[in-house]
């Protein structure tokens, strides 16, 4: 295998050439350019339309009958929780794994969140813990799609419809991903979007949230205008909320990225699969299950599961180097559950929740799903699964490389 890249040896992966991120495409600049010219750049601008147009294509790719585009996928989820009616001291359950705006949203409104465990093969909610996480004071589900990989929606939406439930869907990963055929984001009331600068559709900073229901779309839209008609003339405010609107620039932006979101995810669909198949005979490493109700993957981060035991006891954190050397952009993802981050200690939620309600002690909770991921989870980013085959497959012998010299990292 040769001497390894961390010790002054060759890269196993110099052919795996990652694509710069975010890629800027003829669509976006001619449509950015555009608005540039109109003048036209609040979407209240008289003659302004890019933020109707991205509405519209999102909303069609979708499948869906509403789109309203905003500033971010955190105000998104936030809107979709105050759209549902979420009530201070209402509780709503989130995954435990995820980016921390899927749940600090909930206390932002004024609701608990209620943790629970997450599923080490898929990196989604556990389903076979939800249940018992639910009290006479739930509302509803934030669930994730954690990594574009889609959840068990055959599984989920039962539970939703029995204890009587709302549900968003946080597909700010999972932008493409499709369960038996149909998007993701579309199953719930909500599905929330992130086009932040890593995400596979990016305009810098925005987000975009999808709904079927005609009320639930009145309520978003007007939140996130201020409280007013969008189109309307004159200064009536019909409910207290805030301005999270999306800019024109932005809405350009992100609608010229919507054109190529299909063919970009298909070559990463495309190229995990080989490299799948490479990681498939490494001993010690762990991808995520084949569904075949997945029918299309979205895609932000990737992830697979690393057992030091079958690299002689090799630490991850030693792990990680050694292959960022042979030329793989790595890392280990999140550090800890949510409910460890000091974010969630009971002096920061109370700040936001109602005085008489009991909050959990956030920090003492076990659990032990979640926990094992922090430990061994390996990430990288989507713009990987870009890149040409003999790239793709070099990832597989850069760790291969590595499983053979571990005694090189352990001396």
């Amino acid at each position: 295998m040769g001497e390894l890249a961390i010790t002054g040896g060759p890269k196993a992966a110099a052919t795996l050439e990652v694509p710069e991120w975010p890629q800027l495409n003829d669509s976006s600049r001619q449509y950015v350019e555009a608005v540039l010219e109109s003048g036209n750049w609040c979407r209240n601008s008289d003659g302004a339309d890019a933020c109707d147009r991205l509405e519209a294509a999102f909303a069609d790719y979708h499948d869906a009958e509403h789109a309203i585009a905003v500033s971010n996928g955190t105000v998104a989820i936030e809107l979709a929780l105050r759209a549902c009616g979420v009530q201070p001291g209402d509780e709503v359950i989130v995954p435990s794994y995820s980016f921390i705006a899927s749940a600090s949203a909930i206390p932002t409104v004024g609701a608990v969140p209620r943790f629970v465990d997450t599923n080490v093969e898929t990196y989604n909610i556990d389903l076979e813990h939800l249940e018992e996480r639910i009290t006479d004071r739930t509302v509803g589900i934030l669930g994730v799609h954690f990594a574009g990989y889609p959840m068990d929606m055959d599984r989920l939406l039962p539970i939703i419809e029995e204890h009587d439930l709302f549900l968003i869907e946080d597909a700010a990963h999972a932008q493409g991903s499709e369960w038996c055929g149909e998007k993701v984001g579309t199953f719930g009331d909500f599905g929330t979007f992130s086009f932040q600068e890593t995400k596979s559709l990016s305009s810098g900073e925005g987000g975009i949230i999808v709904t079927d229901d005609d009320v639930l779309a009145d309520r978003a839209r007007l939140m996130h205008n201020i409280g007013r008609r969008q189109g309307a003339t004159g200064y009536y405010h019909y409910r207290l909320s805030t301005n999270a609107r999306l800019s024109e620039l932005q809405a350009a932006l992100a609608l010229g990225q919507l054109e190529t979101l299909e063919a970009e995810n298909q070559t990463r669909e495309r190229n995990e699969e080989i490299l799948l198949a490479e990681l498939a005979d490494i001993e010690g490493i762990q991808t995520k299950p084949r569904d075949e109700r997945i029918t299309a993957r979205g895609y932000c981060i990737e992830n697979f599961r690393y057992d030091s035991a079958a690299f002689d006891g090799l630490p991850r954190e030693t792990f990680i180097e050694a292959l960022q050397a042979e030329g793989v952009p790595v890392g280990e993802g999140y550090e800890m559950p949510l409910y460890r981050q000091p974010a969630f200690y009971r002096e920061e939620v109370g700040r936001l929740v109602p005085d008489d309600v009991d909050l959990p002690n956030y920090p003492t909770r076990h659990l032990p799903g979640v926990e094992e991921l922090c430990e061994t989870n390996i990430t990288y980013p989507h713009e990987v699964l870009l890149a040409e085959e003999d790239g793709i497959r070099s990832v597989a012998d850069a760790i291969r490389k590595i499983q053979a010299n571990t005694e090189t990292l352990l001396d």
